[in-house]
């Protein structure tokens, strides 16, 4: 019996083949089909609920290092959020290359395991008698390891899916993703999957593995990277920078702008959920990269719209004014009240731009419409983008194990979480808006120009070696 298993375990999910053929003549078995498509929607459940509990906790984050330890400042915030992604781009690689070499079922059991343990340290960081800050600290960096999973995830949805079903299947993941988001914060108030063969990849037998023939684009692979962390990075910034621009434009006290910006960036998800399921259709019709292009370019005209213009200025906020400097103010200061939660009355403090910010004096305000209309245009450009760059990427991989070039997408898309949310606080601190959204525009520019250069290279492996047809 248990050579049987051995047996079973080591069998292609859809019998034998000839990696390198002009084509794969295999047909797959209704169990084979049943199984992994189980498998499959496991994972779905998977992200689904990760990304429940982090939505649940990113809103909680700052009133809770408050009450464990009154030491720690708003700069020490940053460092909070931030470890979350360098836990996890250190770890996407590290479980990307373990799933490469042994079944998929183990690094995301002991990633689970680590999210558990981790979160189980967050609930208990305040038990400590002192240090409590650095535990949390710790804490947030070890839930952001086992965050890495993702890698895992990806790789697997890739692997366990023919070039028919990859475009569909990633939507669905990061449908699933962005559902997570979006109940999340509601209740903020008050598994893994069998091992399963590569469809793609067949393994003969235990000792020796036959690799398709061909070399991956290693060009297409890193232009691949570069596209993704910028598409991270804007959206990052996006997020970080609604709460603090719409306080300073519209004068909006924290009460309404936690409210307000709530309700935009959850419209916003449900908006991102109707995309990813229209973009199964879409890409049967025009194709992934065009959809990329397209994305890039509605995110471009997003934060074109959204550069102030005309002649009506903001409200000024003079009081509490006890200097005429601009202080030196840190990434968690500028961040702050996207995860604070009101403590206080609701005796509010002074609304409006504040005067320790220059440019509040002679830049132009966004209108309230101009907001709406850029949120709504980067909530259609950002999800297309997003999971047209995950399934153009599965697909240039090709055949062979995915999981360390999985586990680097994922990292670079960690590094921009880190990094986007660091450049808009400085330099709309310092320069405001306009010149903010301007270098963002500057970047999707960049972007939409890397996409045009190596747009004929972003073609899936079977098609680059000439094994079936475009």
């Amino acid at each position: 019996m248990a050579s049987l298993g051995v047996e079973a375990e080591q069998e292609p999910l859809l019998g034998h083949s000839i990696p390198g053929s002009r084509e794969w003549d295999i047909i797959e078995t209704e169990e084979h089909y049943k199984s992994r498509w189980r498998s499959i929607r496991i994972l779905y459940l998977t992200m689904f609920l990760s990304s429940v509990g982090f939505s649940i906790v990113i809103m909680s984050i700052w009133p809770y290092l408050q009450k464990i330890d009154h030491t720690a400042d708003a700069s020490f915030l940053g460092w909070v959020i931030a470890s979350f992604s360098l836990g996890q781009m250190v770890a996407s690689p590290i479980f990307g290359l373990w799933s490469n070499y042994r079944p998929r079922k183990e690094p995301l059991t002991v990633s689970i395991f680590i999210s558990v343990a981790a979160n189980c340290l967050y609930a208990y960081v305040q038990v400590p008698a002192s240090h409590n800050k650095y535990y949390m600290l710790v804490a947030r960096g070890l839930v952001g390891f086992g965050a890495g999973n993702v890698a895992v995830i990806r790789s697997y949805i890739a692997g366990a899916t023919s070039l028919q079903e990859r475009t569909s299947s990633m939507a669905n993941t990061s449908a699933c993703q962005a559902l997570g988001f979006i109940l999340g914060p509601e209740h903020r108030v008050d598994d893994s999957g069998r091992q399963c063969k590569n469809i793609n990849f067949e393994e003969a037998s235990t000792d020796e593995v036959q690799v398709p023939q061909g070399n991956i684009d290693q060009v297409a692979v890193v232009a691949t990277n570069v596209l993704f962390f910028v598409i991270l990075f804007i959206f990052a910034l996006f997020e970080t920078i609604v709460t603090p621009l719409t306080m300073d434009m519209y004068a909006w006290t924290r009460e309404q702008a936690v409210l307000y910006d709530g309700i935009i960036l959850a419209a916003l998800g449900v908006e991102a959920v109707i995309i990813f399921m229209g973009i199964k259709l879409l890409s049967k019709k025009v194709g992934e990269r065009a959809i990329l292009l397209g994305g890039l370019i509605v995110v471009w005209v997003g934060f074109f719209i959204l550069l102030p213009w005309g002649h009506q200025f903001p409200k000024i906020q003079w009081e509490d004014l006890h200097n005429n400097s601009i202080p030196n103010t840190t990434f968690g200061e500028i961040i702050i009240t996207l995860w604070k939660i009101p403590r206080e009355d609701h005796n509010e403090g002074p609304t409006g731009c504040p005067v320790e910010q220059a440019w509040c004096l002679y830049t132009p305000m966004i209108h309230l419409a101009q907001f709406l209309t850029s949120a709504v245009l980067i909530g259609i450009g950002y999800p297309s983008c997003n999971v047209m760059s995950y399934t153009l990427y599965s697909k240039i991989l090709g055949p062979k194990p995915q999981g360390v070039y999985m586990g680097w997408l994922t990292a670079s898309g960690s590094a921009a979480r880190i990094l986007g949310p660091v450049f808009i606080s400085q330099v709309y601190a310092a320069w405001g808006p306009r010149w903010a959204f301007s270098l963002v525009c500057g970047m999707v520019v960049l972007a939409i120009t890397l996409l045009g250069v190596v747009y004929r290279r972003l073609i899936a492996f079977s098609v680059r070696h000439g094994r079936i047809q475009e």
